[in-house]
């Protein structure tokens, strides 16, 4: 039975989390007192520094060789479960779409264990059972998460990139080719994004032709983007130790000056009461909007400069570069006339690949993205997809670009590292130097309150709490906070959990949307809307949902 001083454990867990993220938002939206370039600064620091070495500092405390392998299989089994019934459902319904695929695997399986997740279900159950030790339990679905789920989820991105790169480009031959090259400046084929930022980020692809008839494609960055960052890295140069450096990493919790329309604002033309005007005038600038007449200049050029995101790449995925934004890429056999509609069907006809170049080869163009657009496989006249590359060539190329992600990625290494030393220290009983320990401690403790003030600076900064529209966030919070926990409570009792252990898997389960998901999301443009929706307007329903079930759970 849950008792008053059970959930004022609870409440003295979590409260601190979300006074954290409230000074954040009142910070911005009502004081005032940070400016874009400083809210950047923030989030850089949470992006290289404390979020990955909160990472570390849990992992390598956290014993390898007492890990609860029942309570493992349980939420590893989730997943699979969710995989298996969405790649069915893709092959079997015309809804279905990779796109899909990808947002509601994020949306019922990823939760923000790192950041909500250990304190909430040490607070919860931290004296319910002496052989228990939730806390523990958490860290242990961080290492999962950390090194398997979201690579996982980079490489079903990068697939979605080579198919589309694929299917539209080389429509009819791509079943000769036979090797992908792709230059070191290009990071992912979501429209590119090499380290250094600057440039629109575009992809051009060229393919050499051999006596064979195979095709061997080199993937580089366009003429034109190359050209556009070297300019932009110039005219620049000066003002550098003022302008906030755009990320190039991957899957980092970090806020970039960007928007989804418009470049990085520039010092001279976007100035700190712009900035607050903007934040603070959203909704008369609507409703001027819907009254046909033209708002201000600067506000109207500029009214999405205010929506920082969490990027993990080097640039923004353009609005009209971007690969099909909310597009269904059939990839398991689904595919159909009835797929989209007639304004579908023209925004496909409008925003597509170039023609091929018969003397030059095939080059990748400017792709757009539409609202309404859905990409679907080119047939041969016979209803048949077309025909796509050995496997091993797309695995390779795919495998090359979660590489190249990764690398960049701090958390990866604070991982990776996290599990040597703790491989390495409950083995041989060796303690980490105290002088090491200390000064990784310091950063590690502020962790979670700096990861919980960026979340509030990324909710003061956008325009709405529900970006996506009321009946898809009622349905994605249905995913995140009934269907997950389901799924979840299903899977362990088919391990085996029973009481304590069964009690934190399901209250896990129903853990608001993990941020990292949507850091993906966000540069892919695969449904960003959706995934910031779950992270913030989840976040602020998500204490008196896990309370429910705690208290239900209880009983």
């Amino acid at each position: 039975m849950i008792t008053a001083v059970d959930l004022y454990h609870v409440l003295t867990a979590v409260v601190p989390l979300y006074v954290a993220m409230t000074l954040a938002y009142a910070s911005v939206r009502w004081w005032r007192i940070f400016s874009p370039d400083q809210c950047s600064g923030i989030n850089r620091f949470v992006a290289l520094f404390a979020v990955p070495l909160l990472s570390f500092h849990f992992i390598s405390t956290n014993n390898p060789f007492a890990m609860n392998l029942r309570f493992l299989a349980a939420d590893t089994l989730q997943k699979l479960i969710v995989l298996a019934l969405l790649a069915l459902w893709c092959r079997l319904s015309a809804r279905g779409s990779l796109d899909w695929l990808i947002t509601l695997f994020s949306l019922s399986t990823l939760p923000n264990t790192l950041v909500m997740g250990i304190p909430l279900l040490k607070g919860m159950y931290a004296a319910a059972a002496a052989a228990v030790d939730s806390g523990s339990l958490m860290v242990q679905i961080v290492v999962l998460q950390c090194i398997i789920w979201y690579t996982l989820m980079l490489f079903l991105f990068e697939y979605r990139g080579a198919r589309l790169l694929v299917m539209e480009q080389f429509p009819d031959t791509a079943a000769s080719i036979v090797s992908f090259r792709v230059d070191s400046d290009v990071v992912s084929l979501a429209g590119g994004g090499g380290g250094g930022g600057g440039g629109g980020g575009e992809l051009q692809a060229e393919a050499e032709v051999g006596e064979d008839g195979r095709m061997r494609v080199t993937v580089r960055k366009s003429t034109s983007s190359r050209s556009e960052a070297a300019c932009s890295h110039g005219t620049q140069s000066h003002s550098q130790s003022m302008q906030p450096r755009v990320s190039n990493l991957s899957g980092v919790e970090i806020y970039s000056l960007q928007s989804s329309r418009n470049p990085t604002p520039r010092g001279s033309s976007f100035n700190h009461a712009e900035f607050f005007n903007i934040v603070s005038s959203n909704g008369k600038q609507g409703d001027e909007e819907k009254g046909g007449q033209s708002p201000q200049p600067v506000v109207g050029k500029r009214k999405d400069l205010h929506m920082f995101v969490w990027s993990s790449s080097a640039s923004p995925v353009p609005e009209r570069a971007a690969a099909a934004a909310a597009g269904a890429v059939h990839v398991f056999g689904g595919g159909g006339a009835d797929h989209g509609d007639a304004k579908g069907a023209q925004a496909y006809d409008e925003y597509s690949f170039g023609n091929k170049n018969e003397k030059d080869g095939p080059t990748l163009s400017k792709l757009g993205s539409n609202s309404t657009a859905q990409l679907r496989p080119k047939d041969d006249g016979e209803g048949r997809a077309a025909a796509m590359p050995p496997a091993s060539v797309m695995t390779r190329l795919i495998l090359i670009m979660v590489w190249r992600k990764l690398i960049r990625n701090p958390n990866t290494y604070s991982s990776l590292l996290g599990v040597i030393w703790s491989l390495v220290s409950y083995r041989w009983g060796i303690e980490m130097p105290a002088i090491i320990a200390r000064s990784i401690s310091i950063l590690s403790d502020a962790g979670l309150g700096m990861a919980m003030f960026s979340l509030g600076l990324f909710m003061a900064l956008q325009p709405r709490i529900i970006a996506c529209g009321n009946s898809l966030a009622s349905y994605a919070m249905a995913v995140r906070f009934l269907v997950g926990p389901a799924v979840m409570a299903a899977a362990s009792i088919a391990v085996g959990l029973r009481g304590v252990l069964l009690h934190i898997a399901i209250v896990q389960a129903a853990l608001p949307q993990g941020i990292v998901p949507f850091v993906f999301a966000k540069e892919y443009n695969v449904h960003p809307n959706i995934l910031s929706t779950a992270v913030i307007f989840g976040m602020l329903i998500a204490l008196p949902i896990t309370l429910v079930y705690y208290i239900l759970l209880g009983l």
